[in-house]
């Protein structure tokens, strides 16, 4: 089992950094290499919620991103360090809700964007696990992988 373990501020502009570093780990993984467009998307959607959460409730501590290979997988976790106390009931698209991610006041359309992040993460990646608790919430994505793909 490898790890890559990545950690960021909470920049945007680290984002592209994030989802650069997880397709290439991918790849090397044995990612079927027509999912890697779809890693790289999910990659940049789960960072950027991620940061959005972190800038919007003033969390100073970096964003946490975890690229495991396993046998017959692939996963990636990008973990933030908000508190919540839990993911919301699925909406009526099955798409899990976000938490409070901001005063409605400071950011309006906060949780909007944080629900139209997750939809897009949930249509990208069939194997999703959304989680949120005191020390903060987790994205997990798995992918198979075809270990006679992988790089030398």
């Amino acid at each position: 089992m490898a790890t890559v373990e990545l950690r960021f501020s909470a920049q945007p502009e680290h984002v592209r950094t994030a989802r650069l570093v997880a397709a290439a780990v991918a790849r090397r993984a044995g990612v079927d290499e027509a999912v890697l467009d779809e890693v790289r998307l999910a990659v940049g959607e789960a960072c950027s919620r991620a940061v959005g959460l972190h800038r919007s409730n003033h969390v100073a501590s970096p964003i946490r991103v975890m690229l495991t290979e396993e046998e017959k997988t692939f996963s990636i976790e990008v973990g933030d360090e908000v508190p919540g106390a839990g993911v919301a009931a699925a909406d009526a698209a099955g798409v899990p809700g976000s938490r409070s991610a901001a005063p409605v006041e400071e950011f309006d359309d906060a949780e909007g964007e944080d629900e139209m992040g997750l939809a897009v993460i949930t249509g990208l990646v069939d194997d999703v696990e959304v989680s949120a608790g005191e020390s903060g919430g987790v994205i997990r994505m798995t992918w198979p992988t075809n270990p006679a793909a992988v790089l030398p």
